[in-house]
């Protein structure tokens, strides 16, 4: 390449997607708009976190000023946007091979085929997107992550959930202390959990009156939700059935109200999950499920039999009445949206049973192995992370669909949203710089055939390219009507795939005797990428661990490349404050003090229809 033509490939590329299909000589053609026009003006960032927050590192340059960026834009104008999946399948009988790969989950024995062979590649796109997470220093922040390392830059913290499921007794220090073994550690509040789980479950742990816990109720938001509802939906097949399980996290009195309805006091067990234990939404709706409490059991109930905390504050749980002994710790290390793995994961240990609940950190560890140690060429979350960032950054994808085939995966695109959106949803690279490219893809999804009816018209027909994951279990745990339903579900999952990939021609219309007035209505454009994994067997716990993680590191190698803090969350703070000064104000009179006039027009409005 010339130096101009390396200039040019460096310029950020446009964010217009794709344009409406038209017609020539029958055949569709898929407009795409220049991708070496100049960006549209970007807004003003967000001012960047304060310089002090900041670690001592050398500047990382953006990722749009690596070599391999320039190479991958020239690589993407003179073959990414002429390529056609159905004719690079016809052109390569090995293709399938030769970019699919095979997870071997040592936790459960149970492969888990990944398809990359769908997606915009050849030979050269996956050598080029290698080198540029060569150059972005992937490998040495993922070693700096596994070696405890404080790469939560702004918050001065390590990112160690992979101590939470370190099964394989690897050596994990932080500050250098080992966090597996010392008091109140990773191995100390494991064994905490398999005690108390296997006591509600067995009914030794008794309720103020000598009755067998069976409702659950955990009380938590975002990770302290998302995680355990997700999981013990997606484990219901190993759940106890004698058990019921109510997830309450929103601040809207209805889902409270709601758990509570069909509860008995003196069955009934409170996870109360909060790191800080001072989180508004959870300690609102804590305190009212203990005034529900005591009020049904005219004060006799005890709340120590009845209430446990999922917190590292023990000063807040123990004034909330909570005794400290049934306080199971985590690590200020441990995001929200990483914290399943931890004591956040209570619910999901006595729901599935403790040994259930090793599997599932089993099988994330040998995800977290295979990340860990596997060239970056055959690491499976790394492609994924990479083919990411090839969607986002050099076709201007916007968005990431993640639809399984599974209806016990139901609650998992919502999990994977967190996941994602919160991870990279930044402007701001490491060092304090506005990103120069798109970061943070919006993620969504639900689980198939249901989605089919819904928005997949769009994935077929629209004009946005949105690439897509398509999860299977080979194995149904119920294979009801002589596995008939599982057949028709498989099927579809392998349609769904083949139909994005080879679209239909208007020729292939017009022999289905369409009038040619419908003709246009009726061609599918195809070349729509897709990702197909499928589980060789049941999705378990092993399975599940692994296919969470899987998007873990996925998510990390998205952000390494982009040079961003996957690991804060400054955005949810400013709400936060304004709602406080808010709540405060809707007692007051008047519409509140420093307000814009929608805002202030809003809050009269709801005093005046509420009688405020």
């Amino acid at each position: 390449m010339t130096e101009k033509q390396v200039e040019k490939a460096r310029a950020p590329s446009s964010l217009v997607g794709y344009a409406p299909a038209t017609l020539s000589f029958g055949r569709p053609v898929l407009q795409r708009a220049s991708f070496h026009d100049p960006p549209a003006p970007r807004p003003p960032p967000h001012d960047p976190p304060p310089s002090n927050h900041r670690r001592p590192l050398p500047k990382m340059p953006q990722a749009s000023s690596l070599p391999a960026w320039a190479e991958l834009q020239a690589h993407r104008d003179n073959v990414g946007k002429n390529f056609v999946l159905k004719e690079a399948f016809a052109n390569d009988t090995d293709r399938f091979a030769k970019f699919s790969r095979t997870f071997k989950n040592d936790a459960s024995g149970t492969d888990i085929l990944f398809d990359f062979s769908k997606n915009f590649l050849t030979d050269e796109t996956l050598d080029l997107l290698v080198k540029l997470a060569e150059q972005a220093g992937l490998e040495k922040k993922r070693d700096a992550m596994f070696a405890g390392e404080k790469i939560n830059f702004t918050e001065k913290r390590a990112v160690y959930h992979a101590a939470l499921r370190n099964v394989g007794g690897w050596d994990m220090k932080v500050d250098g202390v080992d966090v597996m073994n010392n008091d109140g550690g990773v191995n100390s509040v494991l064994n905490h959990m398999k005690e108390f789980s296997e006591q509600v479950r067995s009914g030794e742990w008794k309720g103020f009156t000598g009755k067998k816990l069976t409702t659950i109720i955990n009380v938590g938001i975002g990770g302290s939700d998302l995680g355990p509802v997700m999981v013990t939906e997606a484990l219901k097949h190993y759940g106890a059935r004698d058990m019921t399980l109510h997830f309450v996290s929103n601040i809207d009195g209805t889902h409270m109200a709601e758990a509570l309805a069909n509860s008995d006091p003196e069955t009934t067990l409170f996870l109360i999950a909060s790191k800080t234990f001072t989180t508004a939404e959870t300690t609102t709706n804590a305190n009212t499920a203990k005034s529900w409490f005591l009020e049904k059991t005219d004060g006799k109930g005890e709340i120590a039999k009845h209430f446990v905390a999922l917190s590292t504050n023990e000063e807040e749980v123990t004034k909330f009445g909570i005794d400290a002994k049934n306080m199971f710790g985590f690590e200020s290390w441990v995001g929200g949206r990483y914290s399943v793995w931890s004591a956040i994961g209570l619910s999901v240990a006595i729901y599935v049973g403790y040994d259930n609940f090793h599997k599932f950190l089993a099988g994330a560890h040998a995800m977290d192995k295979h990340f860990r140690e596997t060239p970056l060429k055959e690491n499976i979350p790394v492609l994924g992370g990479l083919l990411s960032v090839w969607y986002s950054d050099f076709f201007q994808a916007q968005t990431h669909l993640v639809a399984p085939f599974d209806q016990y995966l139901h609650r998992f695109p919502a999990y994977l949203q967190q996941l994602s959106m919160e991870s990279n949803g930044k402007t701001i690279t490491s060092d304090g710089s506005p990103a120069k490219y798109t970061t943070g893809p919006i993620l969504f999804g639900e689980p198939c055939t249901n989605a089919q009816h819904s928005f997949f018209q769009l994935v077929h027909q629209g004009t946005k390219l949105i690439p897509a994951d398509f999860i299977l279990a080979a194995k149904s745990h119920n294979p009801i009507g002589d596995n008939v339903h599982q057949k028709m579900l498989a099927s579809n999952y392998f349609a769904q795939a083949e139909a994005l990939m080879v679209g239909k021609t208007a020729d292939q219309v017009r022999a289905e005797g369409a009038p040619e007035e419908l003709v246009p209505h009726k061609i599918f454009l195809g070349n729509r990428p897709t990702t197909s994994i499928l589980v060789g067997g049941h999705i378990g716990p092993a399975e599940l661990g692994a296919l969470i993680v899987y998007y873990e590191h996925l998510t990390f190698t998205e952000a390494a490349v982009w040079d961003i803090n996957a690991f804060d969350q400054w955005g949810v703070e400013l709400g936060k404050v304004l709602a406080k000064k808010i709540l405060k104000e809707l007692d007051e009179p008047g519409n509140g003090d420093g307000h814009d006039a929608s805002t202030g027009g809003l809050i009269g409005a709801f005093k005046k229809y509420s009688n405020l």
